[in-house]
């Protein structure tokens, strides 16, 4: 008889077996199941804004390369990679109210801003204070997981960045898109 004919249904790598007559509830649960899992999931935020984003040079060190720096601002941090992979120097440019999204980098970048204004924000910081750096002035993310946002707050002028990033793997990329982590709205 057609009602009891067995139905296969594969899910998440399992095998469930069920009678016809339980499809609909098969169909629920797999359906219930696979919501609670895309609710779950991150979601990226991603940027907005972007002029241009032009990649001048990728290269590998050609010797074995440790890469060190200590920041010393409002507290001390030393950033330290052993054996460099590649370095990329990008030119970027957001224009007026844009946003670079939420992300981070495989190491540590170094950012230079050439014109206009830059706010970043730190996904670490409960309060979601901006920091403003301006044309002239320069800054180092730590990388290696640090996931932030910049903001160009202008609403008529673009900024312009000049960025070095250490530590890339061969071929991979230089930005790492992150969720929301909740402390700055969006």
């Amino acid at each position: 008889m057609n009602q009891f004919k067995d139905l296969l249904v594969v899910f998440a790598g399992g095998v469930l077996t069920v009678t016809k007559t339980k499809r609909r509830l098969a169909f629920l649960v797999i359906v219930a199941a696979v919501s609670s899992a895309l609710a779950g999931a991150t979601l990226a935020t991603p940027p907005s804004g972007i002029v241009s984003s032009t990649v001048f040079a990728r290269a590998d060190f050609v010797d074995p390369v440790d890469i060190r720096f200590k920041v010393r601002g409002q507290h001390q941090e030393v950033i330290h990679v052993r054996n460099a992979q590649q370095t990329v120097v990008q030119q970027f440019v957001l224009g007026p109210g844009g946003t670079t999204g939420w992300h981070s980098h495989p190491g540590p970048v170094v950012v230079l801003v050439k014109t206009g204004e830059l706010t970043l924000y730190s996904s670490e910081d409960p309060t979601c204070t901006g920091r403003t750096y301006s044309a002239g002035q320069a800054f180092i993310d730590s990388g290696q997981g640090h996931v932030h946002m910049a903001r160009n707050l202008s609403q008529s002028e673009n900024t312009e960045l000049w960025v070095t990033y250490f530590d890339v793997p061969p071929g991979a990329p230089f930005r790492i898109d992150a969720p929301n982590p909740g402390n700055c709205g969006s």
